[in-house]
């Protein structure tokens, strides 16, 4: 049936009512956890999929976490999401990266089995009770009455709903390239959408271009390993989820090699035959992920750059090839892998293709990840110009709470920049919007030695728990570690070592000096070279058994105490001033006090508070001053507001 058929299918869920509640289109990373958390929080939820069998599909590399990314990840945990125990059950290798610096960096990463991670997410969305799968493509969202109504999909049907959540990834307006060839599809050989994209534009979404882009895929038959170098992984580390007691010993190897000044000059004759560089493409790539073409050009004085060879999966011959994403042709991406150690042989399986597709500003958004334009409908994951599988699953875990919450007439939950780095990327977003596809990074975060990885579950447990979405297991587990933490720390405190006991033959074995006066055994463990899992041996003391990760987070908090408590007194030194609230019928023409680049900016953005307002660009220090006496004079801040009235629990003192 075509659209717009007026003997359309209306598709109904089983349950009395007149339809969902939710409605997820796209179930790839971003929309599988909306929907998941929209259905467990009591939503009747459809998730609509192009196709079925690309549930959950890691479209590029086969992999999870790393600095800031493993940190959101170890945060979806702690909020209840899905994404780390799917994860934990298909891990072929895991490695703790950056240990020789701080915690604050220091970050899990892990090899995944992207089938395996397919079928396993699968499984969990086909047995929530409250979520329906289906196999469709958007295509229109409905209005009626200024209120979200449903929506229509290809097939004709039309599917009632009250909210609706675009998790599209990089699906709208999709085209790929390959050198000077160029076509519309997405990643899997799908079908790109082009009538949802319309819709949202007449809805009032501004939509813009980004580009992206894989590496090529190879047999691994075809690979010379005794030329690579391997990089293992580390049986002793944990999972991503604080459920997950250990990993498998049994790890699948790493391999690694390099480009060479061979390498290069084959893709330098060829640049001609690149769509970044013939013009072809016109949309910002991501910084911080380049193709091996704008390596080549940006790093021009280096003579290699690494490339990791990754496997998919412990039993198929399909190879992932680690940072040499392009968009040249097939013909000459297989030239210039066989100049490369190792690779002289290499037979492609996958080739590597760029992609173009279209993304909303995210600062077209609220802080709960709703749009300004229209009520009830929610942006998730790559559409808010974000890359990268972690990053969307948090914004959809985020923004299926949310839209399950406005629902219930409840009020969302907002992340603060100093509570997650969840919190920190949406302010980015919001705040900032993307002028390329956004990445997560620990820099991004003032407070990082707050947002530790393996704090993740003491900082964001409560808060899912409060909401519904955290279960007796998960939530019992947290309990151990928290108070395991507490206890210890207290005991640690009230054991005193003397002068002159036999304490100091346990430092000596440390080159640690013996103590001139009484200390706690908190004050020795403080000391670099002592460790508590040493402190604890010479006790002859053997802690219980206890979730991953608490030993670690407690050390952490016992050596650096007095970093956490700066910083945690910054937060409160701020928190004041940033976290007040800017009424939403602000208008900003009628703050003549304000420059006009800031008045003109901050009527586009719309900040929910001065600390949003302040990362701003264009907004001054001169501009927050006179914006914070508008809000803190309410005979004044009555004449700004467009509706003429004054709340003043919110405008004036700033509460919520």
């Amino acid at each position: 049936m075509t659209r717009g058929n007026k003997n359309k299918t209306i598709f109904r869920p089983n349950t009395p009512g007149p339809g969902y509640d939710v409605i997820v289109i796209g179930a790839g990373h971003a929309g599988c956890e909306a929907a998941l958390a929209a259905s467990r929080l009591g939503c009747r939820t459809l998730l609509l999929s192009l196709n079925l069998d690309m549930v959950a599909f890691m479209a590029c590399n086969p992999s999870l976490g790393g600095p800031g990314k493993g940190h959101l990840v170890r945060e979806i945990d702690a909020l209840g999401g899905e994404m780390p125990r799917i994860a934990d059950r298909n891990i072929l290798q895991v490695r703790m990266l950056n240990t020789g610096k701080g915690p604050a960096v220091q970050a899990l990463r892990a090899q995944i089995n992207k089938w395996g991670y397919q079928r396993s997410m699968r499984i969990a969305l086909e047995n929530e009770p409250n979520l329906t799968l289906r196999e469709d493509m958007a295509e229109e969202i409905k209005i009626d009455e200024g209120q979200i109504s449903g929506i229509t999909g290809r097939s004709g049907a039309y599917y009632p709903a009250r909210a609706v959540i675009v998790c599209s990834g990089v699906y709208l307006g999709a085209q790929l390239f390959l050198g000077d060839l160029h076509y519309a599809a997405a990643p899997g050989s799908l079908t790109p959408s082009y009538n949802l994209a319309k819709s949202l534009q007449e809805l009032g979404i501004t939509l813009e271009r980004f580009k992206t882009g894989t590496p090529p895929r190879v047999y691994r038959r075809s690979i010379d390993f005794s030329e690579l170098e391997p990089v293992y992984g580390d049986p002793e580390a944990s999972g991503f989820s604080i459920r997950s007691r250990n990993t498998s010993a049994e790890q699948i190897p790493c391999w690694m090699t390099y480009t060479n000044p061979d390498t290069h000059e084959v893709i330098r004759n060829n640049f001609e035959q690149a769509p970044i560089y013939s013009g072809l493409i016109k949309g910002a790539g991501p910084r911080y992920c380049p193709s091996i073409e704008d390596k080549v050009v940006r790093f021009a004085d280096r003579d290699r750059h690494p490339i990791f060879i990754e496997p998919e999966g412990p039993d198929i011959d399909e190879m992932y090839l680690q940072g040499i994403s392009t968009g040249l042709p097939p013909d000459i991406q297989e030239l210039f892998l066989r100049t490369i150690k190792g690779l002289e042989k290499v037979e492609i399986m996958r080739p590597a293709f760029a992609i173009e597709y279209d993304f909303s500003p995210p600062v077209q958004l609220k802080n709960s990840l709703e749009t300004r334009a229209v009520e009830g409908l929610f942006l998730a994951g790559q559409i808010n110009g974000t890359t990268g599988y972690e990053e969307a699953a948090a914004q959809g875990l985020l923004a299926g709470i949310n839209t399950a919450l406005k629902l219930k007439n409840l009020d969302p939950l907002i992340l603060k920049r100093n509570e997650a780095y969840i919190g920190v990327m949406i302010d980015d977003l919001v705040t900032r919007g993307a002028q390329e596809p956004y990445r997560i990074f620990t820099s991004r975060g003032e407070y990082r030695l707050l947002l530790r990885q393996d704090n993740a579950d003491l900082r964001l447990t409560e808060k899912s728990r409060s909401i519904g979405l955290i279960d007796e297991e998960r939530y019992k587990l947290h309990l151990e570690k928290k108070v395991f933490i507490e206890t210890e720390l207290a005991r640690l405190e009230k054991t005193r070592h003397n002068p002159g006991s036999d304490i100091e033959s346990f430092l000596a074995a440390y080159n640690s000096a013996p103590p001139r006066q009484p200390v706690t055994a908190l004050e020795l463990i403080k000391r670099p070279e002592i460790s508590y899992p040493a402190y604890l041996e010479w006790e002859n003391n053997t802690p219980p058994e206890l979730p991953p990760g608490t030993i670690k987070e407690l050390e952490n908090q016992i050596k650096y105490a007095g970093y956490i408590a700066k910083q945690g007194l910054m937060v409160e030194k701020t928190a004041r001033m940033h976290d007040k609230r800017i009424p939403e019928d602000f208008d900003y023409q009628k703050a003549k006090n304000l420059s006009s680049e800031a008045r003109q900016k901050l009527e586009h953005a719309r900040p929910e508070t001065i600390g949003q307002a302040s990362r701003m660009e264009g907004v001054t220090p001169a501009d927050l001053s006179v914006l914070l006496l508008y809000l803190e004079r309410p005979e004044i801040l009555k004449t700004m507001l467009k509706n003429n009235s004054l709340n003043t629990d919110e405008g004036a003192n700033g509460h919520e």
